[in-house]
């Protein structure tokens, strides 16, 4: 009978094993599924264009002229505001929640901030059209005579106060990623060992100093993927970035108050209408290089991770 139990015990262990790696295997298949699809249907772009297509700002449907300048600048440049905005507001959200915040405010702080995590993106974008551009319509004649007077970085904010374009979309993007990136770091700052803390501030250590020498060296790789997983969720925004970036195919200056385009919202506004050759192939190579960043980013933050975790390893 011991016999026939650990046969059996084996045969379920085979099968276990066999199925996860078949469920393994299967994301690889999606995976590369997906790449496959994009290159076969941006194929004609590809090599109509060839690589002149990622540094050519001409985007002319009519006349078949196509180049992914403009959209690449937008995705990016909307997507380093957002992140230039939510990683300290969410740093200063999580340091609040986990060593400032009375115990009684605690939970339904955080509730709120992960319920804000689950609000749709077009409902940002509506909000962001109807509500917060006549506001900051309003506030950028101000940004300009001030920050617009600054050496250098001044050329960023001077332009008409139109309340859409580059900065407005990074805004309202910063304002999606917040939650994510607060909810990741009030996590991992929640793990560091309380005698840790304890013992800095039994040193004299004030509350900064605690969290900016033990607690943040303690929590640096999970910080650093809670900003990656932010940076993910900017770059593939899609409906809240149409609504207010103005989808305008061109650049004229180097102001972020103007209105611009990013690889989603062209694909939003313009695969409907595409018809087929070389402009839906071209739409289908925006999707490619959008694809391609992502992947950039996510291999970038996992190498990072990975040296980040040696080092912890050899400073043990």
């Amino acid at each position: 009978m011991m016999a026939t139990a650990r046969r059996k015990r084996s045969i379920g262990d085979w099968v276990f094993f066999n199925i996860t790696r078949l469920f393994a295997l299967l994301t690889l298949l999606m995976l590369g599924g997906i790449i496959a699809s994009l290159v076969y249907g941006a194929w004609p772009s590809l090599k109509h264009f060839g690589f002149p297509f990622l540094w050519t700002p001409d985007w002319n449907p009519p006349m078949e002229k196509f180049g992914a300048l403009i959209p690449i600048y937008g995705t990016l440049i909307t997507s380093l505001i957002a992140l230039a905005i939510a990683v300290p507001v969410s740093f200063g959200i999580a340091l609040f929640l986990t060593e400032l915040s009375p115990t009684w405010l605690r939970r339904p702080l955080g509730v709120a901030i992960e319920l804000l995590a689950g609000i749709p993106s077009i409902v940002y974008g509506m909000w962001g059209l109807l509500v917060f551009v006549p506001l900051f319509s309003k506030a950028q004649p101000f940004i300009a005579a001030t920050l617009g007077k600054l050496p250098l970085l001044g050329a960023l904010f001077s332009g008409p106060p139109l309340g859409i374009g580059l900065l407005t979309a990074g805004i309202i993007l910063a304002i999606m990623i917040i939650p994510f990136i607060a909810s990741v770091m009030r996590d991992v700052f929640e793990v560091t060992p309380p005698m840790l803390k304890e013992s800095a501030y039994g040193l004299g250590a004030t509350t900064w100093e605690v969290v900016w020498n033990v607690v943040l060296p303690y929590t640096k790789v999970g910080v650093i993927g809670g900003i990656m997983l932010g940076l993910g969720r900017a770059l593939g925004e899609t409906m809240a970035v149409t609504f207010v970036i103005g989808n305008t195919n061109s650049i004229n200056s180097a102001s972020m108050f103007e209105p611009g385009n990013s690889i989603t919202s062209v694909l939003a506004n313009e695969f409907s209408e595409a018809s087929q050759g070389i402009y839906t192939a071209s739409l289908i190579e925006l999707g490619l290089i959008l694809f391609l960043i992502t992947l950039a980013v996510l291999v970038f933050s996992k190498l990072l991770l990975l040296h980040l975790s040696r080092q912890e390893g050899r400073a043990t």
